[in-house]
């Protein structure tokens, strides 16, 4: 099951819903058309420093069975674990063609549309893996699927 089995509506400009994806496992969808340009959603969680991010997923790396870790980057010093206390922005799955962008202002992540989006489309965005880290391949469907979702 996902981390929140629902949306934090506290969090999120429109209406959405956590259902099952054809990504990976479970994803957020468009309730309702959300026009380009708005901010759909923002990225919550507990504040953690990069440092014990780092520690969080070496942990992870070392549990059997699924590794899952749901950590926006803020800045060089701040991430945002979204598995605790997250408003349901955790579960939007990667694509190579997303249909969101993140903006981080005052210490905060945003999920803002890139395009119109329409009512039942899953809420994508570009996780934007570091080159450098483990390859993780990517299963976005997309024309565009770069194959990871490293950044090349």
């Amino acid at each position: 099951m996902p981390i929140a089995k629902k949306i934090d509506t506290r969090f999120a400009r429109f209406s959405l819903r956590v259902g099952r994806s054809r990504i990976d496992r479970w994803g957020v969808f468009a309730e309702e058309r959300i026009p380009r340009g708005r901010m759909v959603i923002e990225y919550t969680g507990e504040r953690v420093t990069r440092l014990q991010a780092c520690r969080r997923f070496l942990k992870a790396l070392r549990r059997r069975g699924p590794k899952r870790l749901y950590i926006c980057g803020l800045n060089r010093r701040w991430d945002i674990d979204g598995a605790v206390g997250g408003s349901g922005a955790e579960i939007i799955n990667h694509s190579c063609d997303p249909n969101l962008r993140t903006r981080r202002v005052r210490g905060r992540a945003h999920y803002f549309s890139c395009r119109q989006i329409l009512r039942g489309e899953e809420l994508t965005v570009d996780y934007h893996y570091a080159p450098e880290s483990p390859r993780v391949r990517c299963r976005c469907g997309s024309a565009k699927c770069r194959g990871t979702i490293n950044r090349k």
